[in-house]
């Protein structure tokens, strides 16, 4: 009896211990309360509005906090359940749904996407975010684009056409033969996607991804039950107008809340409703980056500082190589947002970062350092410049 006593208090202990500790992937251990302290300084001494931190050990989330303001005016505290824009970080639901039509041979990853339209691609009238494609009616490369090449960032389209001076868009470089970032090339994809099925984006996101996984506070468009959660996003300037989005955009439409993103990166590294061949597929090297920055002019110019952790693009999603194995990662940024996202796969480790202000991503390489041990996303290749090393200049 003493020794069933003993046993279960041992058994008690290491339950308790467990829920208290989080792994990382050095295998080294941080205490969930230091982290708390952690955060808290940092948004603190970076003057972050808010965040919303998740830590997943072996695939599950075994740490999820809020902290600091979805209203500052208001004095409204950042909650799970505040509707925060999502920024990029849409474009990795795409690359799941992608995924999911691909396993079910409902398109092709290698197939020209013209040949899934009914006529060509420059005959169809469109508004809102595609405004169509007649501007390549003279340059017969968009024949050579492939889902693919749209998932991995190498169509040759700029990020957004109306970042162009003259607000057209324009292939810039051979499909297929270099990344750059581009939201064109995935709303492509998309726009092929629905007139293969016959229905609209939000419609495949609810159905494949938000009800399936009970996410209840996510939509690619708004929803008029998300103003009494609204989350303002915040610049030096002040907090962002929000913008109540009409129409789909797997490139960045999506509003979602702390509670749901958490659910969706749960099923996606778990690879629910995806299988494992696939889920190998999108987070392992499909094209290797080269580009000294993701943006700006630096993304023209070929560098070898990150030869040394492979960086490279899956389909969806940022990959690179460490002596833990390979880990692969999605950022979010817009004026008054940023957030990031990586997975070490091999050692089942993660975490989330979501900020609605600027600076969020200002603390980024000191708190991935501290969550996980994660000292080897490329932060100055995505601009995450320190805090400090802002404040020295």
């Amino acid at each position: 009896m003493k020794f069933k006593f003993l046993f279960a208090i041992l058994i008690f202990s290491h339950l308790f211990i467990s829920a208290q500790n989080i792994k990382r992937i050095d295998n080294s251990f941080i205490n969930a309360d230091s982290l708390t302290n952690k955060i808290k300084y940092l948004i603190d001494v970076a003057h972050v509005s808010g965040m919303a931190v998740s830590v997943f050990n072996n695939n599950e989330a075994v740490y999820s906090k809020t902290f600091g303001w979805a209203d500052i005016q208001n004095k409204i505290s950042l909650a799970q359940n505040s509707e925060m824009y999502a920024a990029s970080l849409a474009k990795m639901v795409f690359a799941y749904v992608v995924m999911q039509l691909i396993q079910e041979k409902i398109i092709d990853l290698d197939k020209p996407l013209v040949e899934y339209l009914s006529k060509d691609l420059t005959d169809y009238e469109l508004s809102g975010y595609g405004k169509g494609y007649q501007d390549l009616k003279n340059d017969n490369r968009y024949k050579k684009i492939t889902a693919r090449m749209c998932l991995t960032h190498t169509t040759g389209f700029p990020n957004w056409r109306w970042f162009e001076s003259d607000e057209k868009l324009k292939i810039k470089f051979d499909p297929g033969t270099r990344y750059s970032y581009s939201g064109e090339g995935l709303y492509l994809l998309q726009f092929v996607i629905e007139q293969i099925t016959g229905i609209d984006y939000e419609s495949i996101c609810q159905q494949r991804v938000f009800k399936p996984l009970l996410m209840d506070g996510t939509s690619m468009v708004w929803q008029n039950s998300f103003e009494k959660n609204i989350c303002y996003g915040y610049t030096a300037n002040g907090p962002v107008k929000v913008k109540r989005r009409k129409e789909a955009n797997c490139a960045g439409s999506m509003t979602t809340t702390p509670e749901d993103f958490t659910k969706f990166f749960t099923a996606f590294i778990n690879h629910k409703n995806i299988t494992e061949k696939n889920f190998e597929l999108m987070t392992n090297t499909q094209v290797r980056i080269k580009s000294k920055a993701q943006f700006g002019q630096l993304a023209k110019i070929d560098s070898t500082d990150n030869d040394n952790i492979q960086l490279s693009y899956g389909l969806g999603v940022g990959v690179f190589y460490t002596p833990f194995g390979r880990a692969f990662f999605k950022e979010g940024h817009d004026d008054g947002w940023a957030h990031y996202s990586i997975c070490y796969p091999d050692k089942k480790i993660a975490v989330i970062i979501m900020t609605n202000h600027d600076n969020g991503e200002s603390v980024f390489k000191e708190l991935l350092a501290y969550t996980i041990g994660d000292i080897y996303t490329p932060w100055r290749w995505e601009n995450y410049i320190p805090y400090d090393k802002k404040m020295e200049k």
